[in-house]
């Protein structure tokens, strides 16, 4: 049985680069750091940035992070002030900002969580919602 997220790996064409944006731009913190890939942390959650041949979703796959709700706003500031380009506009519950990494994978930073979206959908429920 699953018992939670256990880490993210995400393909890098440029480390450097990539490594720059996640820990200097994102604020990650650094672990290890190797020729084809770096270790990072954010909170308890555990990213791989592998060097390979990128290939970013063109759906709307995409990995959120939370950011507290106090920050959301200077934080969100600090990473468009970086020229960190953007991808979609909020249209959810709680405030997100959707941003592309230097490959251009779809990343949200977002206020909120799964009890405040699905207290959200009790007011303004998806067409054709089931709760289970």
């Amino acid at each position: 049985m699953l018992e939670g997220l256990n880490h993210i790996t995400i393909a890098v064409s440029d480390l450097a680069k990539s490594f720059n944006f996640y820990v200097s731009i994102l604020g990650m913190k650094p672990e290890v750091k190797w020729e084809t890939g770096a270790y990072l942390s954010v909170g308890e959650l555990w990213v791989c940035l592998s060097v390979d041949e990128a290939s970013p979703a063109k759906d709307y796959s995409h990995i959120s992070f939370a950011v507290a709700k106090a920050a959301f706003n200077s934080y969100s500031a600090g990473l468009l002030a970086a020229n960190v380009a953007t991808w979609k506009e909020n249209m959810s519950e709680g405030e997100s900002l959707y941003i592309l990494d230097p490959d251009g994978h779809k990343l949200e930073i977002h206020v909120g969580n799964l009890n405040t979206r699905l207290k959200e959908l009790k007011s303004n429920p998806y067409k054709g919602l089931e709760w289970f």
